[in-house]
C-alpha cells in the first residue's frame, strides 16, 4: 500500500461526466467513441475501485489574462509570478489543480504507477473548471484513439472518475513528475555551485566543457520531445495552446541519462480542435480569444484560422525554445521566463540579431549565446522564424522538428 494512500471506497463510483457535442452532460465511454463502428481501441478506466491514491505531489492554478501586450496568450503561471505582469490586467481564474501520486491496483494494468489531475469540479471552481476537465479528457481521448500511431511525445491518459463532491479525476502514467521548469531551475543552481569553486580552482575547466556539452544535448533533446508532440497533435488537428516550461514532464533531469530522455507534453486543458468541421459549430468558450486575435491578424475563413492556431502554437513553442536556451545556462536570478518574453517581445521588438548583440555584451548571458550560435547561428535562425511577426512566415512544427539544430546536427 503506497504510504498515506487513500482508498477509494469513499468515491462514488460514477464515471467521468464530459460534455458531448450537444453541452449535454454524458458518460466517458460515450465521449471516447470517435471512430465509426465503435469505442476506440485505447478503452479508459473509469471504475474509481481500481485506483489507489498516493500523498499529494503539489496544487497549481492559472490566471485569466484580460488584456494582452505583446503576443501573450493564457498560460499557467505560479502566484510569485502576479507582480512582473505589469502591463497586463490579471484576474487570478477558480480552477486550481490538484496532483496525486496513486497506482492501478486491479485489472490487467495493476501495479502502474498513475499521476492524478483532480479539477475541483462546478462547485469550486465554477463551469470553467468541468469545462477545461472535458477539454483535456475529449482531447487525450481522441489523440489516443490513432492508436496505429500513438505517440511517445505525449502524456497518457489511462482512464478517470468523478466524485460525489463533483471534482474530476484525470489518471495519468507516472512518466516523470519533473516538468521542463523544473529542470531549468536546477540546471541554474548547479551552474551558480560550479562557478562558486572556480576562485578555488576546485572545478576542472575541462570538466565545465563536458557539463556544458551535457547541457546543450539534453536541451536539445527536449526540444525534439516538444516538437514532436505538436507535430503529431497538429497532424491531427489539435492545437495545444498552453505551451509553457510546465507543461513539459521529463522523466529524467539527469544530464548524464540524455540518451534515454523523453520529454512528453501535457496540460491540454486548453487544447482547441482545428478540423474543418469544427469551424461550422463556432468558437467554444475556451478558444474565443484565439479566434479574437485571429481576426485582428486578418485570418477569417477557416483556413486562414487554422493557419493562425497553428502558428499560434509554433510561436508559444518559440517562447519555451528561448527559454530552454537561456534560463539552463544562467545563474539563478539573471534571467526568468517573463524578463526574456519582455526582452523579446517588448524591447527588441522581436529583432533576434539585435537581442543578440544585447546578450553577448554581458558575459552572464554568455553560455546562452554560444548555445544557439552553434552552426553558425542555427539557433538565432531557428528562434526567429518561430517569433516572426508575421504568422503566415512562421514554420510548421514539422519543419521545427527536421530543422538542423533541434535534430542536433550541430552539436
Amino acid at each position: 500500500m503506497l504510504l498515506g494512500a487513500v482508498p477509494l471506497k469513499a468515491f462514488s463510483p460514477m464515471t467521468m461526466k464530459v460534455r458531448d457535442k450537444s453541452g449535454r452532460l454524458g458518460g466517458l465511454r460515450e465521449t471516447i467513441r470517435m471512430k465509426k463502428g465503435g469505442v476506440c481501441k485505447a478503452s479508459l478506466i473509469t471504475d474509481p475501485e481500481s485506483f489507489q491514491v498516493g500523498r499529494l505531489l503539489g496544487t497549481y492554478g492559472f490566471f485569466n489574462v484580460t488584456t494582452y501586450s505583446g503576443f501573450t496568450s493564457s498560460t499557467f503561471a505560479d502566484e510569485e509570478d502576479v507582480p512582473l505582469f505589469k502591463t497586463q490586467d490579471l484576474g487570478q481564474g477558480n480552477v486550481n489543480i490538484r496532483l496525486y501520486q496513486g497506482r492501478i491496483i486491479q485489472g490487467p494494468f495493476r501495479g502502474t504507477s498513475v499521476i492524478f489531475k483532480v479539477y475541483p469540479g462546478q462547485r469550486a471552481g465554477g463551469p470553467e473548471a468541468d469545462m477545461m476537465a472535458s477539454n483535456e479528457l475529449s482531447t487525450h481521448a481522441f489523440l489516443q484513439s490513432k492508436s496505429r500511431e500513438r505517440c511517445q511525445n505525449l502524456l497518457l491518459l489511462l482512464g478517470g472518475f468523478e466524485t460525489q463532491t463533483g471534482e474530476q479525476w484525470l489518471a495519468f502514467r507516472d512518466d516523470g513528475r519533473y516538468s521542463a521548469a523544473d529542470y531549468a531551475k536546477f540546471a541554474s543552481e548547479k551552474l551558480a555551485r560550479n562557478q562558486a569553486l572556480e576562485p578555488q580552482s576546485f572545478w576542472n575547466p575541462f570538466d565545465r566543457d563536458q557539463m556544458i556539452k551535457r547541457r546543450r544535448y539534453f536541451v536539445t533533446k527536449i526540444l525534439q520531445g516538444i516538437s514532436g508532440g505538436l507535430v503529431y497533435m497538429h497532424k491531427h488537428d489539435r492545437l495545444h495552446q498552453s505551451l509553457g516550461p510546465a507543461s513539459v514532464v521529463l522523466n529524467t533531469t539527469s544530464e548524464r541519462e540524455a540518451a534515454y530522455l523523453i520529454a512528453r507534453l501535457r496540460d491540454l486543458a486548453f487544447s482547441v480542435d482545428i478540423s474543418y468541421s469544427s469551424f461550422e459549430k463556432g468558437p467554444g468558450a475556451l478558444s474565443e480569444g484565439l479566434w479574437r486575435r485571429a481576426i485582428t491578424a486578418g485570418a477569417f475563413d477557416p483556413i486562414e484560422k487554422r493557419n493562425f492556431g497553428i502558428a499560434d502554437d509554433i510561436y508559444e513553442a518559440g517562447l519555451l525554445f528561448a527559454y530552454l536556451a537561456f534560463i539552463p545556462f544562467c545563474e539563478p536570478g539573471i534571467m526568468d521566463s517573463l524578463s526574456l518574453q519582455r526582452l523579446l517581445e517588448s524591447t527588441f521588438k522581436l529583432d533576434l540579431q539585435a537581442a543578440r548583440e544585447y546578450c553577448l555584451a554581458d558575459d552572464r548571458l554568455l553560455e546562452a549565446v554560444k548555445f544557439l550560435d552553434l552552426g553558425d547561428g542555427a539557433g538565432w535562425e531557428l528562434l526567429q522564424a518561430m517569433l516572426n511577426t508575421d504568422y503566415r512566415k512562421r514554420p510548421i512544427a514539422a519543419a521545427v522538428q527536421s530543422h538542423r539544430f533541434v535534430r542536433g546536427a550541430v552539436l
